[in-house]
């Protein structure tokens, strides 16, 4: 039975299940994503590279224009089929982000940083987006242009919290 002790010990993060990845971690600037999505670099979303919004519960307010969602919690078990995926594609670039990119952002750029340097392949960047959709939102309307099912209200409440 289980004692009043036991029921104040917080629960263990959900990524405490899979391995710390051990990849540097690679990010990318909103500037130069936003460059990209528009042509101007000559690559092309999902021929040339992907954005992939690692966020669940967290989903609202809208997402950059052509990513996939993919929340994190299912990445790390996920990751031989993603990577098959992508390789299939001919990917060159995978660009992860969650609300700032500093938790499962940059945690699913690193993992699957890992996974292609355990496949030996270098032919596919896994990057993190710096400052992930909070900053992307809130960097002015050449990006909100960019957003599908943008929301001001969500980015207005996100600001105050």
């Amino acid at each position: 039975m289980a004692t009043e002790a036991d029921l104040c010990v917080p629960a263990a993060p959900w990524y405490a299940a899979f391995p710390e990845p051990q990849s540097d971690l690679m990010n990318i600037s909103r500037a130069e994503v936003r460059e990209m999505l528009k042509g101007s670099t000559g690559e092309v979303i999902g021929k040339d590279f992907v954005l992939v919004d690692l966020r669940r519960n967290d989903f609202e307010g809208g997402t950059i224009r052509g990513s996939l969602n993919l929340p994190a919690q299912s990445l790390y078990p996920t990751l031989p089929t993603v990577y098959a995926m992508f390789k299939a594609a001919g990917l060159k670039k995978v660009i992860f982000y969650c609300g700032s990119s500093t938790g499962r952002g940059s945690r699913g750029a690193r993992w699957l940083s890992d996974y292609l340097l355990k496949m030996g392949d270098s032919s596919i960047q896994s990057l993190a987006l710096f400052e992930g959709i909070k900053g992307w939102a809130n960097a002015g309307p050449e990006y909100v242009e960019w957003m599908d099912g943008y929301d001001a209200s969500v980015w207005e409440r996100l600001k105050s919290q």
